[in-house]
């Protein structure tokens, strides 16, 4: 296992940043407690150099500013795995914008591998086996287990080494800026609070209910949202979407009903069933102007010229994606497809002037683009 300094105070993690500065690639990555608590946070920090690794603990940490400057220090690689998470963490929760981000999952949908995942990553390229089952550990108890320190120092370990492996291959291919482009999207994401109504635009489903079956949701939601936050635990563990959603459109009339019907388990009931009745009562009193209403998206009018160009653009995003060896909902996604087939741009200049490709899809996708529309 790589050398580590644990960091438990504004002094030591000062010190530590110093140390790290020196450096001009660091891995990074986060152990949060997204399973077990309502609010998520950050549980633990990782950074390796390539000689130790440095774990800094957040819950004793007042000055984050010294980690700050080393994440938005421009001269440094910060090495990150799926970093969209960690991304939206670190600015919630630091206000910290990664400059010079470099995402080995992103990386690895540029050279066509299928299993992206860290533990398979490093399977694949050290041999290290790693046990999935600490991604479940709740993070934020003191003190680590010393099974969950490895783990985690484990996580960071090899990033460095899979960069360079990365860097060749992509340079390789000639798609190391295409790869550049995407890391710098990716760092550019912020975080969202969830937590804010009406909770149903977040429910996949919600847009297909009438708007009686959206108030019933709607108020399920917030029952939910509350009783979470109450206990501390993350939306999930009080009642599922599935469930809620067969509530509010079967509205049932009686706890015995919810069991029958499956809307929830009997403990569930137990704990929850009357305060799901009066919410779905709430919501069956409201009079018709007060319903909430699901927001629509005017979509402009498919005719059967437009449906022939989306046709066409996706038999040609299967040909490219074969040829290029990338998956076709990453090389372009169908929300582009069909932008493109309605507005029709004719020349480079109006691709251009869309403002929907990246550089890199352009250069992949833009002469072929313009053939299949024209």
């Amino acid at each position: 296992m790589l050398q580590f300094t644990f960091i438990e105070s504004d002094a030591d993690l000062a010190d530590a940043c110093a140390q790290i500065s020196k450096y001009p690639i660091i891995g990074v990555d986060l152990e949060a407690d997204s399973m077990h608590s309502f609010k998520e946070k950050i549980c633990l920090i990782q950074i390796a150099t390539n000689d130790e690794a440095f774990l800094v603990d957040p819950f004793t940490i007042d000055l984050f500013s010294p980690l700050v400057e080393v994440l938005e220090n421009p001269e440094i690689i910060k090495v990150f795995h799926g970093a969209d998470f960690d991304v939206r963490s670190l600015d919630r929760e630091m206000g910290a914008r990664i400059n010079n981000l470099f995402d080995t999952e992103i990386a690895c949908r540029f050279l066509n591998v299928r299993e992206r995942g860290l533990a398979a990553l490093l399977k694949d390229h050290f041999d290290v086996d790693v046990d999935k089952k600490f991604q479940k550990q709740d993070w934020s108890k003191r003190p680590l287990k010393s099974d969950m320190i490895a783990y985690s120092v484990g996580d960071v370990a090899h990033l460095i080494a899979l960069h360079a492996r990365l860097v060749a291959r992509l340079s390789a291919m000639g798609r190391l800026h295409w790869a550049k482009e995407e890391f710098d999207a990716q760092a550019k994401v912020r975080y969202e609070n969830n937590h804010v109504p009406p909770f149903f635009r977040k429910i996949k489903g919600a847009g297909k209910l009438d708007n009686r079956s959206l108030a019933v949701l709607e108020n399920l939601l917030a029952l939910r949202m509350e009783l979470a936050e109450k206990k501390d635990v993350p939306l999930f563990k009080i009642m599922s979407n599935q469930s809620l959603l067969a509530m509010a459109t079967g509205r049932p009339k009686s706890p015995e009903e919810m069991v029958a019907k499956k809307m929830l388990s009997r403990r569930q009931v137990q704990m929850y069933g009357h305060l799901c009745r009066k919410a779905i009562a709430r919501a069956m009193a409201l009079s018709h102007k007060d319903l909430p209403a699901y927001p629509r998206t005017v979509m402009p009018r498919k005719n059967p010229e437009v449906m022939a160009r989306i046709t066409a653009l996706k038999k040609m995003r299967e040909k490219k994606s074969d040829s290029l060896g990338m998956e076709p909902g990453f090389l372009i996604n169908n929300a582009t497809i069909m932008a493109l087939a309605l507005e029709r741009p004719v020349t480079r200049a109006d691709l251009d002037a869309m403002d929907l490709l990246r550089n890199w899809q352009k250069e992949a996708l833009g002469d072929v683009v313009l053939e299949t529309l024209n």
